[in-house]
């Protein structure tokens, strides 16, 4: 049997998809299990031992994915994209099921009728009409590292640091730099700020505003893989609704996270052992 599982971004989801794939193959490990992302997220998923194959998003690729003749697809991005994918594909689909209207009630009008349960618990929903059981393993999530990710960073490993996700996909995420530099002062000599290029004048300014710290500002020096190598190396990772809050979920290494404009009832809070995070949030 030949599975497609949809995904095409971002790094947080597609790592929380992660134990669909291992409870697909620990339930059937003659399954073929076929995975399909954007080309920017590839290596995210590349050392993934439960994935015999990824395909890059491409529109001109349709005609590839047909000779793969899946029998099944779990399409658990289900936007206009991956709907008309799917389509032209003819193959038995079941989707995820959004929750766009439930999140704006509870945004917008503080009406809260989510279903309570974790995103990695809908994803495992849409394996329910495959012809054997798929159960969670309640083993949390997963993220493969190589080698060769840690190479640039083994000079942060002599003394103990503190990582801090600088950026996020959406501004409003991210933890304004004055509320870093504050929490910053408090904390171990040794910081690492990880984030993409456009996250780098912010680290240098916290980086100036704290001399007497250690700061290393590695914001767009690292890959995915690099800075998820470095989290792994890190005493704990201060971060906003990120997708580094959840590879470090996966790589069980503590999490403190800093919430503005989505909540963790939306259902995407670590998902990992409750005593390994703290969350922080005004809920009123």
């Amino acid at each position: 049997m030949k599975i497609l599982i949809i995904r095409l971004s971002s790094i947080g989801d597609i790592v929380l998809t992660s134990p669909v794939l291992r409870c697909i193959k620990n339930a059937q490990p003659k399954v073929e299990l076929h995975y399909l992302t954007k080309p920017a997220f590839v290596s995210l998923l590349q050392n993934n031992v439960y994935i015999d194959k990824i395909h890059e998003y491409k529109p001109n690729n349709i005609t590839n994915l047909k000779q793969e003749k899946f029998d099944y697809i779990i399409d658990l991005q289900h936007n206009l994209r991956s709907i008309r994918l799917t389509q032209h594909l003819h193959v038995p689909t079941n989707r995820l099921k959004k929750l766009d209207f439930q999140k704006w009630l509870f945004v917008n009008l503080k009406i809260n009728i989510l279903p309570g349960i974790h995103i990695v618990d809908r994803y495992l929903a849409c394996t329910k009409k495959l012809p054997f059981i798929v159960s969670n393993d309640h083993k949390g999530l997963d993220f493969f590292l190589s080698e060769a990710d840690f190479t640039p960073i083994y000079h942060l490993f002599d003394s103990p640091f503190v990582a801090i996700a600088m950026g996020s996909q959406h501004a409003t995420k991210q933890i304004p730099i004055e509320k870093l530099t504050d929490i910053c002062r408090h904390l171990s000599p040794t910081i690492v700020l990880l984030g993409g290029k456009e996250d780098y004048d912010n680290g240098e300014k916290l980086r100036l505003q704290l001399p007497e710290k250690k700061i290393y500002n590695l914001c767009g020096a690292l890959t995915i893989n690099q800075s998820a190598a470095c989290i792994s190396r890190a005493n704990v990772l201060l971060t906003g609704d990120t997708g580094l809050m959840h590879i470090a979920a996966a790589l069980q290494i503590p999490i403190v996270s800093l919430w503005g404009n989505t909540v963790p009832a939306f259902g995407m809070y670590p998902y990992t052992d409750k005593n390994n995070y703290d969350i922080l949030e005004i809920k009123n």
